[in-house]
């Protein structure tokens, strides 16, 4: 008896969750590789980097989602390389051969050529992102309320978003409701409702992707929070000390980046073997989403090209869903000899949520917006989340700041933390100029400087340490 054939799968996002689930009964043998050991819903993980909800209730392990398909073995490792010729993937020093392969390994952040930004400029895309974008908001009031008595403090209250895709969109929005409700009471030396949020696009409208009434109905939302919303404007430079915009410098300690992603290293390494990409470097696919020349070889998600009435598909998590179950379904309809067919995504709709009860989006040509598209949203993706635990938990956190207006996961931690960000070397610096101007203001070392009060009474203490 011949051994079943053997599907390789890499990447355990939508995409290859999808395509692993559609085959539980399939004749087939698979194997899952992803470099963690956990399914991230991408979706909410800005909500995490808002300390909207912990990072537990959008990760869910891999092994655990499939305890109970038997033909499927789940593997964390980081795959570095696949020849296409002897259908083999690598991983590291162990090979496994493959009959079908499906690569479904996402997307990265690209900084258009400017790998110096990165160190200045966070982007979101991973937990440990997450994490380091949370560490460096909360710091940065922290550090505002350390500095304020001694020195003005609005670059550390200034929050530049670079990027206005649904990323940015709510990240802007999660910030604004975060400075204005959530922290609006927890310093005495500032005001965090004060803080300033730029949000930069070089498009004409913010959301793109989206229809011109949705795009105009978010930016007049956001500029309701406070956001200051610049389309048609293009970053030049970033630096520790802020974000250069044609001749305006915007001086800001934190700066998130939501404006370009590229396909993962895979698809290069695939390309370096006559593969066809794009311009963007994404793996240009087939009507059945195989790679040319490869009728065994499958891409799906943000490192697949894919066009569709003239247009190339919107890297967004349905996409890849409906991929993922599409590939799984064909490579089942090849072993069992029925009829092959053509991908067609079906659009139903887009949401994307910019604050407390708000939201936009639409279905087909109905534009929605306000509490109603705010429900949808919620009730979407609490329903595409991983596990029933996780959708009771995220449904509770929710409730709960929307009666309180708290945020439930406002803690620094070292976790995801890679060296000293922005907002902790600026401390470093800012106590240092503090000690020399102190150690020369006289012979003794020490200055006497004397509390200050405000307008509305409150004490400024001006120690730093």
């Amino acid at each position: 008896m011949n051994p079943p054939p053997h599907v390789v799968i890499i990447g355990a996002g939508f995409g290859g969750l999808e395509a692993a689930k559609r085959m539980h009964e399939a004749p087939v043998k698979i194997t899952l590789i992803d470099r963690t050991n956990h399914h991230l819903f991408q979706p909410l993980l800005y909500q995490v980097a808002m300390a909207s909800i912990s990072s537990t209730e959008i990760a869910y392990p891999i092994r655990s989602i499939f305890q109970n398909q038997e033909n499927i073995t789940v593997l964390m490792a980081d795959v570095t390389g696949v020849n296409l010729e002897k259908r083999i993937v690598s991983m590291g020093d162990r090979e496994i051969e493959y009959d079908y392969l499906i690569v479904a390994t996402g997307s990265q952040n690209s900084y258009f050529g400017h790998a110096e930004w990165t160190k200045h400029a966070l982007g979101l895309k991973t937990l440990q992102d997450a994490f380091m974008i949370r560490r460096q908001i909360l710091l940065a009031f922290e550090t505002a309320e350390k500095l304020a008595p001694i020195q003005p403090v609005d670059d550390l209250l200034t929050f530049v978003i670079i990027g206005g895709g649904p990323t940015g969109v709510e990240l802007a929005g999660s910030l604004a409701e975060l400075s204005r409700r959530a922290l609006s009471k927890d310093f005495r030396n500032i005001r965090p409702s004060s803080a300033k949020i730029i949000m930069i696009e070089g498009a004409p409208r913010i959301l793109p992707p989206f229809p011109e009434e949705v795009s105009r109905l978010a930016e007049e939302k956001l500029r309701s929070f406070g956001v200051e919303v610049l389309t048609n404007t293009f970053v030049t430079d970033i630096n520790e000390h802020g974000v250069q915009i044609g001749d305006r410098f915007i001086p800001a300690i934190t700066k998130l980046w939501c404006a370009g992603v590229a396909p993962s290293p895979l698809s290069r390494v695939l390309g370096e073997q006559g593969v066809r990409l794009d311009k963007g470097g994404r793996i240009v696919l087939q009507k059945d989403l195989s790679i040319e020349g490869h009728p065994n070889v499958f891409a799906i998600g943000d490192i697949a090209s894919y066009i569709q009435d003239g247009k190339p598909l919107p890297g967004l998590a349905p996409v890849a869903m409906q991929q993922g179950q599409f590939v799984g379904e064909t490579i089942e309809n090849q072993i069992t000899g029925k009829d092959l067919k053509e991908f067609r995504y079906i659009d139903r709709g887009t949401l994307a949520t910019i604050g407390r009860s708000s939201a936009v989006g639409n279905i087909g040509k109905t534009v929605f917006s306000g509490l109603l598209a705010w429900l949808a949203w919620l009730f979407i993706h609490v329903m595409n989340l991983v596990g029933f635990r996780n959708r009771m938990i995220v449904m509770l956190d929710w409730m709960w700041s929307y009666v309180t207006f708290q945020r439930g996961a406002r803690l620094i931690s070292d976790r995801g933390h890679h060296g000293a960000i922005d907002v902790e070397l600026y401390l470093q610096e800012a106590i240092s100029k503090h000690k020399q101007a102190l150690s020369s203001s006289d012979g003794s070392g020490l200055e006497l400087v004397p509390e200050k009060q405000s307008d509305d009474g409150k004490v400024s203490v001006p120690s730093i340490e």
